[in-house]
């Protein structure tokens, strides 16, 4: 009986759920075609160079209409068992509502960890996107900056060449803890970086070392290669490539580098959050809708349409809002993120308490 209507309801969850995830990706590529075409015709790309584009794009689509599919699919599932007495049914035989639905649950999981392996493919495919569009950017220079490392030594550059790896006018400063650390002081008039080995080449500059407060000793260099730095030229430019190219782990690296580097990348912290946020939305919009759905009876194709329509609108705005609150440092980032997930989880809780199981 069990293994029956457990097929039985996945089926019919997974039938919608396919149905909704591929077909919102091809309203997104109408939407975006229709806002793009002129700029393609202008540019002069080829039929096949914009569809190569779409196809990078589809595994962030899917991952947005994950869970639009799932919400649409578990309400239209569990409103028409209910209407068709499918649960009271259910019920009459011994079978509680929050068992009938397990299938559900467990198909929310998976899609989940299957939304977080598409947020590894994302950067992946948005990296092709660029390059297939033209659209990769340039690694520059920067001037006159600070930057800290996770050690603590502070680099102050006047001018960093990123695709040369030069630097010009680097002045190195490690804090010590005298008289059992001496603290340290590097002047070069300019570095160079030696891929092979990650070091840095210290040319033309001096070396200060500090053994107590009152003391000093220094040494004048031709080239010296300190072995504390390591940090890349694009580490140090601390300008890499979009938020979407990157994945989780690497964005994380990324926030740290300017966290180090005395900023505050709030925008970028919710995002490396929404990361997670997203595929797991999935999982607490099928815990929140299927009691929802079960709470009338009566509801039709358009009570399911209108309501998922609502929550998706409801859920969008949140996102947005809480966002945005968290971008500009107002709440942190981390709730930003999740805010969306967390109340619907707390109303999904609530549902599944009240309903008649």
């Amino acid at each position: 009986m069990f293994r029956i209507l457990d097929r039985y309801l996945s089926r019919e969850f997974l039938r919608l759920f396919v149905v909704f995830v591929l077909g919102a990706p091809l309203l997104f590529i109408i939407g975006d075609l229709v806002d793009h075409l002129d700029r393609f015709i202008d540019q002069g790309k080829s039929a096949r160079v914009v569809a190569l584009n779409y196809l990078y794009q589809m595994p962030v689509f899917i991952l947005w209409s994950f869970p639009i599919a799932a919400l649409i699919a578990t309400i239209f599932t569990v409103s028409n068992m209910t209407r068709h007495s499918e649960v009271a049914a259910a019920k009459a035989g011994g079978i509680s509502f929050h068992r009938l639905t397990l299938p559900l649950v467990l198909l929310g999981a998976l899609l989940t960890v299957a939304g977080l392996g598409l947020t590894e493919l994302v950067p992946i495919a948005t990296r092709a996107r660029a390059q297939v569009m033209g659209e990769q950017p340039t690694q520059g220079a920067r001037a006159d900056f600070v930057y800290r490392t996770r050690s603590g030594d502070v680099y102050a550059i006047r001018r960093l060449d990123v695709e040369a790896g030069r630097i010009d006018g680097l002045n190195v400063e490690r804090e010590g803890d005298e008289p059992h650390i001496p603290g340290v002081s590097i002047q070069a008039k300019r570095a160079l970086y030696l891929r092979p080995q990650q070091r840095w080449r210290l040319e033309d500059g001096r070396l200060r070392m500090f053994p107590n407060r009152t003391s000093e000793q220094s040494w004048k260099y031709a080239a010296l290669i300190p072995l504390q730095l390591r940090d890349a030229p694009e580490q140090l430019l601390a300008i890499p490539n979009s938020p979407d190219e990157m994945g989780y782990r690497e964005l994380a690296r990324y926030v740290d580098i300017l966290r180090h580097s005395g900023g505050r990348p709030y925008r970028l912290m919710v995002q490396q959050a929404q990361k997670i946020a997203i595929p797991v939305a999935t999982l607490i919009i099928v815990l929140f809708g299927a009691p929802l759905a079960n709470a009338s009876p009566r509801g039709g194709a358009a009570y399911g349409i209108g309501v998922s329509l609502g929550i998706t609108i409801l859920y969008m705005m949140l996102f947005k809002v809480s966002g945005g609150l968290a971008n500009g440092g107002s709440i942190p980032p981390l709730l930003g993120a999740w805010f969306p997930n967390l109340l619907f989880l707390v109303a999904a809780a609530w549902l599944q308490v009240r309903v008649k199981t």
